[in-house]
C-alpha cells in the first residue's frame, strides 16, 4: 500500500510539473479573460456605427397598385423608385443609379412571385432587402384597408417570450434557449480534453518506460497491480485538479461575459447539477479510458504504437461532438439515448443533453452503473494484460497472439 501512494504521489507531482499540462489547465482561463478584455478595448476605441446611407432600389408595378410606402425605415433607410419598362430600370442599374431593381408581375396576387435584378453574385438576397420589400408589398396591399397598427403587427406578427416552469408550477430557475447550451457544450469539449490528457500522460510515460527499460527497474520493487494504480490514481488526480481550476474559472468567466458583454451572453449560466455530473463524469470517463491506455501502452512496443491501438477506443468518445445538431434537435431520440448509456461516448453526450433537456434520472444511474461495471471489467483485463505483456519487446503482437498469450496466462 505504501508503494502505491508513493507511485500515486510520483505521478501527480511529475504530471503538474509537465509544462504542457501547466499550458493546457491555464490556457482556458487565460483565453477567456483574453477575449472577455479584448471586446472591452474594442468596445472603448470602435466609434459608433454611423447611419448608413439611403439605399435606392427600383421596381417595376405591373399590378398597378403598389404606390405608396416608398420610403422604407431601417439601417439602411431604402427608398424605393417607379420604373415603367425593365430597359429603363436595367439602365439605371448600369448608371449606379439605383443597387437593384425587381420586377411586380401582373399575376403577383396568384402566385406571389418576385423577379429580382441586381449586379451582385449572392448566395442570397440580404435580409435588410427582403424585409424592406416585403415591408413595401405588405403596406400597399393592406394600405387604405385597415389601420397603421394593423399592418404593422403583419409585418410583424409574433415577438415569442417563453417561459420554462417547474413541477410546481413556478417559474423554473433554469430558462434553457441557446444561453444554456453554450456552457454545456464548451464543457464537453473541456472534458474530452481533460480526459484525454490525462490518459495520453499515462500512455505516453508507459511507452517510454517500457522503450528505455525503465520499467524493469519498476517492476522489481514493485508488483504489477501496485504500479498500474498508482499511474492510473496519480494521473486521475493531477486531471482533476486540472478539471476544478477549469469549473472554477468557468463559473468567473461566465459572470464577467454576462455583466460584460450581455446579449446573447447574458443568459450564460451554470447549473448545479451542470458542475457535479462533470466531475462524476470526467472520473469515470478518465478511469475508462486510462485503463484502456494503459492497456494498449504496456502491449505496443514504442508509444507511438500504443497510440495508434487506442484510436479504436477513442474514435466513440468524439462521436457526440459530430452528432451534436441530432443531440440538440432530439435530446430524447434513441440514439441520444443509446451514446447516454454507451460507457464510451457517455460523459460527452451526457454534458451536451444537460443544455437542452433534462435528462431522466433512470438513464443518468444506468449510465454510471454501465460506466463502473466498464471500468471494473477493464481493470480486470487491463491488470491481465499488463502482467503479460509489459515486459515483453521487440514487435508489436497482433490480436491473434495477444488473445493467445492472454489465455495463457
Amino acid at each position: 500500500m505504501n508503494k502505491t501512494i508513493l507511485i500515486i504521489k510520483h505521478e501527480f507531482l511529475q504530471t503538474l510539473r509537465r509544462k504542457s499540462f501547466i499550458i493546457m489547465t491555464l490556457a482556458f482561463p487565460v483565453l477567456g479573460l483574453l477575449a472577455i478584455g479584448g471586446y472591452q478595448v474594442i468596445q472603448g476605441i470602435t466609434p459608433p456605427p454611423a447611419p448608413g446611407e439611403e439605399v435606392t432600389i427600383g421596381y417595376i408595378d405591373e399590378v398597378g397598385i403598389f404606390n405608396d410606402f416608398t420610403e422604407q425605415p431601417g439601417e439602411p433607410p431604402v427608398s424605393l423608385v417607379t420604373y415603367t419598362t425593365p430597359e429603363e430600370a436595367t439602365g439605371d442599374l448600369l448608371e449606379e443609379d439605383i443597387s437593384e431593381y425587381f420586377i411586380i408581375p401582373s399575376d403577383y396576387l396568384t402566385t406571389g412571385l418576385i423577379t429580382r435584378f441586381t449586379l451582385e453574385r449572392e448566395l442570397e438576397p440580404p435580409k435588410e432587402t427582403r424585409e424592406a420589400i416585403t415591408s413595401f408589398l405588405v403596406s400597399n396591399l393592406l394600405g387604405g384597408q385597415t389601420s397603421s397598427e394593423v399592418i404593422e403587427r403583419v409585418k410583424s406578427p409574433l415577438l415569442l417570450n417563453s417561459i420554462t416552469l417547474d413541477e410546481t408550477g413556478q417559474i423554473a430557475k433554469e430558462q434553457g434557449g441557446p444561453g444554456a447550451f453554450i456552457v454545456p457544450y464548451l464543457f464537453s469539449i473541456l472534458l474530452l480534453i481533460a480526459i484525454f490528457t490525462s490518459s495520453g500522460f499515462l500512455l505516453q510515460g508507459l511507452g517510454e518506460e517500457k522503450e528505455n527499460r525503465i520499467i524493469e527497474i519498476l517492476l522489481s520493487s514493485v508488483s504489477a497491480q501496485q504500479l498500474l494504480t498508482g499511474k492510473v490514481l496519480g494521473l486521475g488526480a493531477a486531471g482533476l485538479a486540472q478539471m476544478l481550476v477549469w469549473l472554477l474559472t468557468a463559473r468567473v468567466l461566465v459572470e464577467m461575459a454576462s455583466t460584460t458583454i450581455g446579449g446573447l451572453l447574458s443568459t450564460l449560466q451554470i447549473p448545479g447539477d451542470l458542475l457535479v455530473l462533470s466531475l462524476v463524469y470526467f472520473i469515470l470517463g478518465y478511469l475508462l479510458f486510462a485503463v484502456i491506455m494503459a492497456g494498449a501502452g504496456s502491449i505496443g512496443a514504442t508509444a507511438r504504437e500504443g497510440q495508434q491501438m487506442t484510436v479504436i477506443f477513442t474514435l466513440p468518445a468524439v462521436v457526440p461532438l459530430w452528432l451534436t445538431y441530432l443531440i440538440v434537435e432530439n435530446p430524447d431520440h434513441v440514439v441520444s439515448q443509446i451514446l447516454t448509456l454507451f460507457p464510451l461516448t457517455a460523459p460527452i453526450t451526457v454534458m451536451i443533453r444537460l443544455g437542452t433537456a433534462d435528462i431522466p434520472v433512470w438513464q443518468l444511474v444506468v449510465s454510471i452503473i454501465l460506466m463502473i461495471v466498464t471500468i471494473i471489467g477493464l481493470l480486470v483485463l487491463a491488470a491481465k494484460i499488463f502482467r503479460t505483456f509489459l515486459l515483453m519487446y521487440g514487435k508489436t503482437p497482433r490480436l491473434g497472439e495477444i488473445v493467445r498469450y492472454l489465455r495463457q496466462a
